[in-house]
């Protein structure tokens, strides 16, 4: 008996042409029914190519579009606000999917069974269910993963667990680190379309403005998230962060029974502040470098993982002129 389960994507992207069309791809090739992509910049070429495919839509926010939306207040400032925005709207105009997960152009669904099984399987009375991230690793120069490899960190579910994990792996840094992530670790949801009431956030779902508080996991598939994925990458990144986004003045700490940690923004500015790049290069090696004593110490507690994502092909399988 088939089902008539359906998911797709919806993102909000300002990004190079090859990350759009890679995270368009990535999620067509695992079985996608819609991919929904609001362009926070336009790209005429990646807007093009994502016309062209069937199973893809894609709106350009230009000044018209926050108008039509938000008649005199325009453009939002913030750019977490208008990924809400554009989420919310993508669910209540016609998402095409019977589920919708909110993601990021860095996100990539890792499942280990079919994702329609999975949300197919789920009770009647479920709005939404979360998927955990592990984040990308880069590659140590002097031992780096099997071609089209890369390694990834996860972290415990249970907060007590994933505190004494944390300081064990991260001997220098871990009081600060929750999990050893320098990004979220609460991921996302997958959101059962066709309900009323519902409004979209980063990581969560609302219905008539209350949260869905406690939405089962799908256990068996996780978020790779290509947030510190290389030291350029994040480099190119860090003062936007540390300004505007994940590293922003106001985000809380990692959770600490003494609650003496730093968020990521205080700690950054003192590690800057006390040795500059230098600081910063070196934090990053002992957390965001798949070094084998780095490797060894997430697979002591199962937190080690090998993805092969294939980026490359499965952008030249969808999207063939621009391979």
């Amino acid at each position: 008996m088939s089902s008539d389960t359906t998911w797709g994507v919806v993102a909000t992207i300002k990004a190079p042409t090859t990350q759009i069309l890679n995270f368009a791809a990535y999620h067509l090739d695992l079985g996608a029914h819609r991919v929904h992509i609001y362009l926070d910049e336009d790209d005429a070429t990646a807007r093009s190519a994502l016309k062209r495919h069937p199973k893809c839509r894609v709106i350009h926010t230009d000044e018209g579009y926050w108008r039509r939306r938000r008649k005199h207040k325009g453009r939002p400032g913030g750019h977490q606000f208008r990924q809400t925005l554009n989420a919310t709207h993508c669910y209540n105009r016609r998402p095409e999917v019977t589920w919708l997960l909110h993601a990021d152009v860095d996100e990539f669904l890792l499942p280990s069974a079919p994702l329609t099984e999975q949300l197919d399987a789920l009770p009647a009375e479920t709005l939404s269910a979360r998927v955990r991230p592990i984040e990308a690793l880069a590659p140590d120069p002097s031992d780096p993963p099997p071609a089209g490899q890369i390694w990834c960190k996860g972290f415990a579910r249970l907060q007590a667990k994933r505190r004494e994990e944390t300081n064990a792996i991260y001997p220098t840094y871990g009081d600060h680190l929750n999990g050893g992530f320098l990004s979220h670790v609460a991921g996302k949801v997958f959101v059962r379309t066709e309900e009323t009431g519902i409004s979209l956030r980063i990581h969560n779902a609302f219905r008539n403005k209350q949260i869905d508080a406690d939405p089962p996991e799908l256990a068996t598939v996780r978020l790779v998230h290509l947030h510190a994925h290389s030291w350029e990458h994040w480099q190119n990144l860090y003062r936007y962060r540390l300004q505007h986004g994940s590293y922003r003045v106001g985000l809380k700490p990692a959770p600490m029974p003494d609650g003496a940690a730093l968020n990521m923004h205080h700690l950054f500015s003192m590690l800057e502040a006390e040795g500059g790049e230098t600081a910063l290069r070196a934090f990053y090696d002992e957390v965001c470098t798949a070094s084998p004593a780095l490797r060894d110490r997430l697979a002591r507690f199962g937190r080690l993982h090998a993805v092969t994502l294939d980026l490359d092909t499965k952008r030249a399988r969808h999207f063939p002129n621009h391979a």
